[in-house]
C-alpha cells in the first residue's frame, strides 16, 4: 500500500510580500512532517511535497490561505517510501525560470484542453504539437509527433521560439509540460509574440495519464518526476527509471548493464564528465549511504 501522499501544485498570483511567506510555511511543513520544495516568488508559488494524508492535507490547507491562493488546484499522486530526503522553502525570482519578464500568466493564458479532449486536437492537420520541457525529459517519454525543442532548461524556449516560429506559420500550437506550470508562461508569450491559436493541456502530463485510459494514449513512454520516483506511468504507477547520482539523469534499467556504468559514481552520459579524484569522492560517498542503509538510517549527502 503507498503509504506517503505526494502533491504537486502551482499557483500564479500577486505575493506583494512573498519574503514574509517563507518562515511560516516553512514551520507549518516541518511541524506535520512534510518534505519536498516549495518555490515562492513575487508571481506566486511551485512545489512538490510529501507526506501523511493528514500532513499534506495540513500544508495544503496553509497555503489555500496565502493571498490570492484559495482556489488553487493541486495534483496527487502516491508513493511507497518518502521520496524526498527534507523541506526546503525557497525564494526566488520566477517560480518557473523563462526569463521574460513581460510575460504574465495572470493576464492571458492559451486555451485550456481537458485530458480527454487532447487526442482529438492534436490529431488536427492544422495542429503543431510542442513539448516544453527539457530534453533529458523527452527522452524517456512524449507524446507521439510532438516537437522536441532540445532544450537543457526552460529559459532556451524563446530563443529557441524565434528561430524556428517560421516552420509554424498558419498553424494552430498545442503544448504540454508535466503539470501545467511550463505551459501557462510558454502560452502567454506565444500570445505575446502573435501567435493568436494557443493550446495547453489542462492539468498537463499527469493528468492525461491519470485520466485516459491506456488503450486510448497517445502517450509513449515514462513521465519524469522531479523526486526519487523520477517516472511515472500510466495510472501514475511509479515508473522503471532511477537516477544516476554522479549527472542526475534518468537511467532505465538496461542502462546498468553498460560497461560505464558504476553504481552512485558515473553512467553512460557522464562517464567522461567527471575527474578521478570527484569519482573517488563518489565511491565515498556510496560506502556512507551503503552503511547508513545497513543501520537502517537514511543518509542525507
Amino acid at each position: 500500500m503507498s503509504k506517503y501522499t505526494v502533491a504537486a501544485l502551482y499557483h500564479f498570483t500577486k505575493f506583494e510580500d512573498y519574503k514574509a511567506l517563507q518562515a511560516p510555511l516553512q514551520a507549518v511543513c516541518d511541524q506535520h512532517g512534510v518534505k519536498g520544495s516549495l518555490l515562492l516568488a513575487f508571481e506566486g508559488i511551485n512545489g512538490t511535497i510529501a507526506g501523511t494524508r493528514q500532513g499534506i492535507d495540513a500544508v495544503l490547507k496553509a497555503i489555500r490561505a496565502l493571498p490570492g491562493c484559495a482556489a488553487y488546484e493541486h495534483k496527487e499522486s502516491f508513493a511507497t517510501e518518502m521520496p524526498f530526503l527534507r523541506m526546503k522553502v525557497k525564494l526566488k525570482k520566477e517560480i518557473v525560470t523563462l526569463g521574460q519578464p513581460s510575460v504574465d500568466p495572470t493576464a492571458h493564458v492559451g486555451h485550456y484542453v481537458k485530458p480527454e479532449d487532447w487526442n482529438d486536437l492534436i490529431a488536427q492537420d492544422d495542429v503543431v504539437l510542442i513539448d516544453t520541457r527539457n530534453d533529458y525529459e523527452v527522452e524517456i517519454g512524449t507524446f507521439k509527433g510532438a516537437i522536441d525543442p532540445k532544450t537543457k532548461s526552460f529559459g532556451e524556449f524563446p530563443d529557441w521560439w524565434e528561430n524556428n516560429k517560421s516552420r509554424f506559420h498558419n498553424k494552430r500550437v498545442a503544448m504540454f509540460c508535466t503539470g501545467g506550470i511550463r505551459c501557462e508562461k510558454s502560452t502567454n508569450y506565444l500570445m505575446g509574440e502573435g501567435v493568436e491559436d494557443v493550446y495547453h493541456l489542462k492539468g498537463g502530463i499527469l493528468q492525461y495519464l491519470e485520466d485516459v485510459p491506456q488503450e486510448n494514449s497517445t502517450w509513449d513512454g515514462e513521465c519524469f518526476v522531479f523526486d526519487s520516483r523520477v517516472s511515472v506511468k500510466h495510472g501514475l504507477e511509479e515508473g522503471q527509471y532511477e537516477l544516476c547520482f554522479a549527472c542526475r539523469m534518468p537511467l532505465a534499467p538496461a542502462d546498468f548493464d553498460r560497461p560505464e556504468y558504476e553504481h552512485g559514481v558515473s553512467c553512460h552520459q557522464c562517464i567522461n564528465s567527471h575527474s578521478e579524484d570527484r569519482k573517488v569522492r563518489f565511491r565515498e560517498r556510496q560506502k556512507q549511504v551503503e552503511l547508513a542503509k545497513k543501520r537502517g538510517l537514511q543518509h542525507i549527502g
